[in-house]
């Protein structure tokens, strides 16, 4: 489906926090430079028509102030949207309330960069059990998605690519990932046992091979 190794290599993720009126959250970075031009990229990521052929199928009301629901996923409501530069919306799942930022970048003539944040209040318990791969994991499969519907222009199909999931090379990816994520929580100070543990878990529950630990 893939090169799995140049898409692992092609994205940059990290972990930080940021303080917001309701106290500090965590935030969870990921970002990758596509062979595209910024109009081009900002529609892929608005355009209610091309969103499910990387991501997931959404209605609503795809505009500022507006309402959106992904299917079976999150919905919410857009807080800001600079267009052809990002957006910003809330991000509600399971009764909590996140938010995600979308900024976009032209850093050469016909390469753009994606980059989102994932800004969250997470109580530490839930944190050390997953750590930032309970969302980065995911992020990282809607990325190589995106990079999958840029390179072909076609939609990428559900079917195809839960089965991807399942074999050797896709339970590949979900590892790599879930390492990579290890990485970035050490490297912004989280005890490396501690984020070996979290990242285990982490990789047991996309891959459904059981921690071992």
């Amino acid at each position: 489906m893939i090169d799995v190794t140049h898409q692992i290599n092609a994205v940059t993720r990290t972990v930080g926090t940021r303080t917001l009126e309701a106290g500090e959250a965590r935030v969870v970075a990921i970002s990758q430079t596509y062979n595209t031009d910024l109009d081009d990229l900002w529609d892929a990521c608005t355009n209610a028509e091309r969103i499910p052929r990387w991501f997931l199928p959404v209605t609503g009301d795809l505009r500022l102030g507006g309402r959106y629901q992904l299917q079976g996923n999150a919905g919410g409501t857009v807080e800001r949207c600079d267009p052809p530069h990002g957006f910003a919306a809330t991000w509600e799942f399971a009764g909590e309330v996140s938010w995600i930022e979308v900024r976009l970048t032209e850093v050469s003539d016909g390469r753009t960069r994606f980059e989102l944040e994932h800004v969250a209040h997470v109580d530490d318990e839930r944190w050390a059990e997953f750590g930032p791969g309970a969302v980065g994991i995911g992020w990282d499969g809607a990325a190589m998605g995106l990079a999958l519907h840029l390179a072909s222009g076609e939609q990428v199909d559900a079917a195809e690519f839960e089965a991807w999931s399942a074999t050797e090379e896709g339970r590949r990816f979900f590892t790599s990932t879930s390492d990579a994520w290890c990485a970035a929580s050490t490297a912004a100070g989280t005890d490396a046992t501690a984020a070996r543990a979290a990242a285990d878990r982490a990789t047991a529950f996309y891959t459904g091979v059981p921690d071992q630990a």
